[in-house]
């Protein structure tokens, strides 16, 4: 792997364990006791006051005076802008380099970027086209269009309403999802029965993000249809709509590769390569922004060649959501802003970063993309600096925000803090251990307020929340919500505004980072002094011709437990390193890494088991010997530290056997 692919690699999965900054949702059987209030109002305000005039010359001179300064602020190298209006484009504009090193500029109409998750609206659409054709019911057990079984869990099976709202309750998987290679990518139905990732939670009560979940429903697309997916997607949807320069295919038709954009980490760094998802109808989908404007302009047309106008209809209706938050439609999620609903969706690989946005009742969409990550990942703000600077000029209107007295806003807020997980994650697997790092803290600022640091702002700046009604706030500086679900006196869940596929929930006790981070890194400090102090203590008798204290058993016992406890320093240094090699590039997430996780997996067990029993041992030789205090003290400071890292290895699955993740 070169540069690009371990730093991009590395930094995106991080995130995305972390948490993406803007990742919301939630869906309860009933109201919860104190309940938000419900999500913004569809029917938008009649008042205008000072808006621009929706005109392309206005809209261009707008974004000549935003996107070229915030491409260059922010080490980006390219993007592309659509806005199509009343069935018509609007303006499509390019803007910086579809290829940095030949000075290649961004032509809307045949420069083609990867539309990483926007694949998944094309997925959904055809879906939608097979349901008003009755190959589909919504709400029937998927197992009838699969030619393999995904278990019931909690007795209820998956339907295909659960997959398009997120909320089959799949958990994150990894293995095998993207490549360089097209050697590995495998037909579709081969990937799917490979490994069915666990599912965590009951279908249709958590909203978790799953590529899986909507490759499986592009795979059903494949068996009713009787044709490959990639070939659906063109012969339904991308001739019907006109969208001559798309294409699901991996690698790229002959005729499309040369109008293909480079992708960067930095726009001052070295271009990627081309990246390959083997759950196709999850990311693979390639386009121009001219296509994807005609993309937008038939669902904003009641669905246009595409749909029937009931279909569309049926497709954008929210379907669940957190109240007082936005929520999801079929495929599509809210993004409603200034009292107008929006309908979006993002997508993201490692280099290209875009985002659709429709407004149906306006008749409206917008449609961008950069083909850099940026710097501080900055592409994340501005996709949405430009929503929120388009609606502020173009349909603007005043803040309608209420407030919670000082007093219950304390409450809240002390009812917020805590360490949380979110529900788009690894649980089953060894990778549940990457939530050392990823588990998410809620904060109150002492003022009423909360404070949420990984939703940062443009300038990286920590958000301040702001109680506006009860437990929901909104950024003080901003416009996005977070609310929470409150079950007898205590916040279940709570969701952000920007994408309601997710919510984070309350980690429990025993595993959260909250104090198992610093007691791990305190017992592998201690683990490694212990372990130290056996050489160096002998080098100084040596130096000074002294005798060891100790022999016989307790010798052994000494000997035995500083040995271990190097072990266990090196064990977890394996781990470490591993997880840094596996995550360091798309070429390491195939299995190539195998050998080096059999090993960790096998000696883990033994050597940290070992070192309890060891430690324990020699704890009561100490104890039953004439040691001193210091030796005593050490011989408690030993067996405690290896139940931390045996608690650890449990807890998130180091110990554990299975090559799937």
């Amino acid at each position: 792997m070169g540069k690009f692919g371990k730093a991009a690699f590395a930094a995106v999965l991080a995130a995305m364990v972390a948490t993406s900054g803007a990742m919301t949702g939630g869906v309860r059987a009933q109201a919860p006791a104190q309940a938000p209030a419900a999500a913004a109002p569809a029917t938008p305000p009649t008042a205008r006051v000072g808006a621009a005039p929706l005109t392309k010359a206005d809209v261009d001179a707008w974004l000549d005076g935003y996107l070229p300064y915030a491409l260059q602020r922010g080490d980006a190298a390219g993007a592309v802008v659509v806005v199509v209006k009343d069935g018509k484009v609007l303006t499509q504009r390019g803007f910086g380099y579809a290829d940095v090193a030949s000075r290649k500029p961004v032509d809307p109409e045949r420069t083609l970027f990867r539309q990483a998750s926007i694949s998944k609206t094309i997925t959904w659409t055809a879906v939608m086209q097979l349901v008003e054709q009755g190959k589909i019911d919504l709400d029937r057990d998927v197992n009838a269009y699969l030619d393999f079984t995904i278990p019931a869990r909690g007795g209820k099976p998956i339907t295909m309403r659960n997959l398009m709202t997120h909320s089959a309750g799949f958990e994150e998987a990894q293995r095998g999802l993207n490549s360089y290679d097209p050697a590995g990518m495998p037909p579709l139905g081969a990937v799917l029965k490979r490994w069915t990732p666990t599912r965590i939670f009951d279908p249709g009560t958590t909203p978790a993000y799953s590529n899986y979940g909507t490759a499986l429903a592009g795979y059903i697309v494949e068996r009713v249809s009787g044709m490959p997916f990639a070939d659906y997607a063109e012969r339904n949807i991308f001739a019907r709509a006109g969208m001559a320069h798309s294409s699901f295919r991996q690698p790229l038709p002959p005729s499309l590769r040369p109008l293909m954009a480079s992708g960067y980490l930095l726009g001052s760094g070295p271009a990627g390569k081309f990246e390959m998802n083997s759950l196709s109808p999850a990311g693979a989908l390639s386009a121009t922004g001219a296509d994807m404007g005609r993309f937008l302009i038939a669902h904003l047309a009641d669905g246009g060649p595409l749909l029937k106008p009931q279909t569309e209809a049926l497709m954008q209706r929210r379907t669940l959501g957190i109240p007082g938050l936005n929520g999801m439609a079929l495929g599509f999620y809210e993004q409603n802003i200034n009292g107008r609903r929006v309908l979006s969706h993002a997508g993201d690989t490692l280099a290209f970063h875009s985002q659709l946005w429709m407004f149906p009742q306006e008749r409206l969409g917008i449609y961008f993309s950069m083909n850099a990550a940026g710097s501080d990942k900055v592409s994340g703000a501005i996709r949405s600096d430009l929503l929120d600077g388009f609606a502020d000029r173009y349909y603007p209107a005043e803040p309608r925000d209420g407030r919670v007295d000082a007093e219950t806003a304390r409450l809240h807020a002390r009812m917020m803090i805590g360490t949380y997980n979110k529900s788009r994650r690894f649980e089953t697997t060894f990778l549940k251990v990457l939530e050392l790092a990823g588990q998410v803290k809620v904060t109150s600022d002492g003022e009423g307020g909360i404070r949420f640091t990984p939703s940062a702002g443009l300038g990286g700046q920590v958000r301040k929340w702001v109680e506006i009604e009860p437990f929901v706030w909104r950024d003080a500086t901003g416009r996005m919500r977070l609310a929470a679900v409150v079950e007898n006196g205590k916040v279940v869940r709570f969701g952000l505004d920007s994408s309601p596929f997710m919510v984070f929930e309350p980690v429990s006790a025993a595993l959260s980072t909250a104090w198992l981070t610093p007691a791990l890194l305190l017992s592998l400090a201690a683990l490694l002094l212990t372990a130290l102090a056996w050489p160096v203590a002998a080098l100084v008798r040596r130096r000074y011709g002294a005798t060891s204290p100790l022999s016989g058993t307790a010798l052994r016992g000494h000997r035995f437990t500083r040995a271990f406890a190097a072990l266990a320093v090196a064990v977890f240094l394996g781990w470490f390193m591993f997880l840094q090699q596996l995550l360091s590039g798309f070429d390491n997430l195939g299995g190539q890494l195998d050998w080096a996780l059999i090993l960790l997996q096998l000696a883990t067990p033994i050597i940290f088991v070992g070192l309890l029993g060891l430690s324990l041992w020699n704890a009561w030789l100490v104890w039953h010997g004439k040691r001193g205090w210091l030796a005593r003290l050490w011989s408690i400071v030993v067996p405690l530290c290896a139940l931390v890292l045996l608690w650890v290895a449990i807890g998130f699955h180091l110990i554990g056997f299975g090559l799937n993740f």
